[in-house]
């Protein structure tokens, strides 16, 4: 399995992104299932409208539901705290709350893979967690693999 972050599905679902031809491949390789969060979805549907329209965001979301493959995960309010003191812990750095909190629930979820253009927001932050990652697909400042 393999957690799948925003920038993903905007690459998969926007032409004009730029990682665009980068993520469609990767899309088309990739084996499901797959594993995101509600919070993703809601930052992906957020950046959809704000770029498309909120019925293109509409219709994106009902697709990524609909597919038997994919697990949503929801996060409670125990994740949310932990979430928020690695925000804390990295205040110097770019990661935000719902990186943060994908973070903990791959921890708990024991996933160890993420399809993500912004490897800055996972790379030093897993490691110095006593964590490792596989960032996806090369050429996103990260390693890759596929399965």
């Amino acid at each position: 399995m393999i957690f799948v972050d925003t920038g993903a599905f905007l690459g998969r679902y926007l032409a004009n992104d730029q990682y665009f031809a980068q993520a469609r491949q990767f899309w088309e390789q990739l084996r499901h299932p797959i594993v995101t969060s509600n919070l993703v979805l809601v930052e992906f549907a957020t950046l959809l409208t704000r770029r498309v329209s909120g019925g293109f965001a509409a219709e994106r979301l009902r697709r990524i539901y609909d597919e038997p493959d994919c697990r949503i995960l929801r996060p409670g309010e125990a994740e949310e705290r932990e979430a928020l003191a690695l925000v804390d812990k990295f205040a110097d750095h770019r990661l935000g709350m719902t990186d943060a909190v994908s973070m903990i629930l791959m921890r708990r979820h024991k996933l160890r893979r993420i399809f993500t253009f912004r490897n800055y927001a996972f790379d030093a932050k897993a490691d110095s967690m006593g964590e490792w990652l596989t960032l996806c697909p090369l050429g996103a400042d990260g390693p890759s693999g596929i399965s």
